[in-house]
């Protein structure tokens, strides 16, 4: 494992992997505002439109624990430049495309690329920057920066698309990836996990992969067809089938891919828990928001983007407020409070008339969510990365991205289908839901602070 860099070369390096995992989380959300000019440009057929996200985040979820225990392997700095090699030309082609099937099958390749990319860059930071408060502040920056992109999707999409046109918020990556490739040599160690013998458990990783792609899959179609639709039960129950096959593979495996006492430890399990919370209130509660300023409102791409500005702009202030305050409270109250402000924030939202509010009623809403998501996300990653300890840093990492983005699309699945149903107020009092029990977990997570 290669020592610690010195403290002026880690912040290159922390600077570095932070625009990277920006970039890769925002492109998650920043095709969503462009999905209608999309749709136009390309002759997209409604019912085959998602397919534009859900190329996505099928890969990104599916390949991160594969992808964090290959940069454990094989080294974070590899995989991660190997990673965003593939993101750029990904996104290259993604902006080219001039048919839907292209343009969904280069989405595939991108989320592939982005879940290299992700778990690799936190286990160096990890890897790299000694425990204590040094460490917290690169985290609080890292979780600026992911969390920053989310939420940046949202008001850069509507930007890009109305005036530069939907292929840039896909073309914009290329130099922003081949650069940080060009850095990554001279900025970011090389670390890997130590110990001898340790090889990738490949039934596992199958397994794994494969079965968290398919429950992916199964929850974003019930998002558009419903839960009875035949592909998304077929999805689900396959995906859960095969998780089952990987426990027990795992159970006999010489070198696990997750190991048991990773899952098992209360430090691990809380964090992801809190993680998911997060996604899965905060996702359908923005994705319908939006849907009902450019739909039942009528704003523009740029106007509905600008309205998510604060919401954007208090993620990223959350972020860095969370290392002080897990320093002072330790990361068990910082969990939880942040998941009870973000029940505050949506319940705001519903007092003011749910996905309909006027956008005055927004404003305070958004700051709320966004300052709690910040706090709750540092503090997510903080535990959990401590729990892990370095030799699954990278496994660890990927572990807690893939809770945030199954949160994410449970969340979207279930709390969509619900407005569809019963209206968005009934959506948003189950966000509130989550919130809340997210944050009684938290409660009987263990303790971490200074």
């Amino acid at each position: 494992m290669t020592a610690s860099p010195p403290p002026r070369s880690r912040a290159g390096m922390i600077a570095l992997l932070c625009v990277a995992q920006f970039v890769v989380v925002l492109d998650a959300t920043i095709v969503a505002v462009a999905l209608p000019a999309i749709q136009r440009s390309l002759l997209v057929a409604t019912a085959d439109l998602q397919w534009v996200v859900t190329a996505y985040t099928l890969t990104f979820a599916g390949f991160l624990v594969l992808a964090g225990r290959l940069a454990d392997l094989h080294g974070r700095r590899r995989v991660f430049m190997a990673g965003l090699a593939l993101f750029a030309g990904a996104s290259l082609a993604c902006g080219l495309s001039r048919s839907p099937g292209l343009l969904v099958a280069a989405r595939a390749l991108q989320g592939l690329g982005a879940a290299a990319v992700a778990p690799a860059a936190l286990a160096a930071i990890t890897a790299a920057v000694p425990d204590g408060p040094e460490r917290r502040r690169a985290l609080g920056v890292w979780t600026a920066a992911a969390a920053g992109g989310g939420a940046s999707g949202w008001l850069l999409g509507g930007v890009i698309t109305q005036q530069a046109g939907w292929a840039w918020v896909f073309l914009v990556n290329v130099p922003i990836g081949v650069a940080a490739v060009a850095l990554a040599p001279l900025l970011v160690p090389e670390t890997r996990a130590g110990g001898e013998g340790r090889r990738l458990d490949v039934a596992g990783a199958a397994t794994l992969t494969t079965g968290l792609a398919l429950v992916v899959l199964g929850l974003t179609r019930a998002q558009i067809d419903g839960l009875r639709s035949p592909l998304a039960a077929a999805g689900l129950v396959a995906g859960v089938l095969l998780l089952v096959a990987f426990v027990r593979i795992e159970a006999r495996a010489i070198d696990p891919l997750l190991p048991a006492s990773l899952l098992r430890s209360d430090g691990v399990a809380g964090a992801n828990v809190v993680a998911a919370a997060i996604t899965a209130s905060t996702s359908p509660t923005m994705l319908l928001c939006v849907l009902a300023l450019q739909g039942a409102q009528g704003r523009s791409a740029l106007a509905t983007g600008a309205l998510f500005a604060p919401f954007n702009v208090a993620v990223i202030g959350g972020s860095f407020l969370g290392p002080r305050v897990v320093r002072g409270v330790g990361t068990r109250a910082t969990m939880s409070a942040g998941l009870g402000g973000i029940a505050a924030g949506v319940l705001w939202l519903l007092a003011s008339g749910g996905a309909g509010a006027a956008p005055s009623a927004l404003l305070p809403a958004f700051l709320v969510m966004g300052v709690s998501l910040g706090c709750a996300s540092v503090a997510s990653t903080t535990a959990a990365t401590a729990a892990a300890g370095r030799a699954r840093d990278g496994v660890a990492s990927a572990l807690l991205t893939t809770a945030a983005q199954l949160g994410a699309a449970l969340g979207v699945a279930l709390l969509l289908s619900v407005a569809a149903a019963a209206g968005s107020p009934a959506a948003f009092a189950g966000a509130i839901a989550v919130a809340l029990a997210g944050a009684a977990v938290a409660l009987r997570a263990p303790q971490l602070s200074s």
